[in-house]
């Protein structure tokens, strides 16, 4: 007999989040969840063990981020096809998932029914975007950069990113370093960094370029 059961690994490092995602995706007869991570180290560990037909990793974790997870999943279990679960819905973050091997991506926002949407299209080999994200909109913004000579969002690291994105939540560097298990003369470094790449001279143009590129809502802001 076939065995057609979809096995899945979830990551993300809020165990409410997995608990609840372990819950919606077993509830379906074809889906079996067969492990989950809380980090990224950890989910490459369990991708190499369980080598599962989806995984759904979210961006934003301590250590590896999911884009990190994501790019280095396709050299060790080149058959899983990873879906983005995530609250980021810049066309920087999608553009830069699907670049390194994300099939679907799926903001946090959705329903539970999308989601086990996505992962069933994601098995047909059909990719899945939460609206307003269109393939039409990811293309376009990948023209544009191009025709930018480039876009100085793209030259940033994938902790670099979270470091600006938690900078303009409002996070002092202890807080950052707690959250990223960094040092805060790392986190000085990477703003640092930041500051460089970006061609912007203050703590204050940090918030507003992340505010301009909707890397955060308004609200969350200092």
């Amino acid at each position: 007999m076939t065995d057609i059961t979809t096995r899945i690994l979830l990551v993300d490092d809020h165990q409410i989040v997995r608990q609840g995602l372990f819950s919606l995706l077993s509830a379906e007869s074809d889906f079996r969840v067969v492990a989950d991570a809380g980090d990224g180290s950890e989910a490459l560990r369990l991708l190499e063990r369980w080598r599962p037909d989806v995984m759904i990793v979210d961006i934003g974790m301590p250590g590896i981020n999911g884009i990190e997870v994501t790019r280095q999943a396709a050299h060790i279990s080149p058959h899983t096809r990873v879906i983005i679960l995530s609250m980021y819905d810049d066309m920087a973050h999608v553009a830069e998932a699907l670049k390194y091997g994300a099939c679907s991506y799926v903001l946090k926002g959705e329903s539970t029914d999308q989601l086990v949407r996505a992962v069933r299209q994601t098995m047909q080999g059909m990719r899945y975007l939460s609206a307003p994200i269109t393939q039409e909109s990811v293309d376009d913004y990948i023209a544009r950069a191009k025709g930018r000579g480039g876009d100085s969002y793209e030259s940033l690291t994938g902790r670099e990113r979270e470091v600006l994105i938690l900078t303009a939540q409002g996070c002092t560097s202890q807080i950052i370093a707690s959250k990223l298990y960094i040092s805060p003369r790392t986190v000085e470094s990477h703003r640092a960094n930041l500051l460089r790449k970006l061609n912007i001279t203050s703590h204050s143009d940090l918030i507003r370029y992340a505010l301009e590129r909707n890397l955060v809502k308004t609200s969350s802001a200092v």
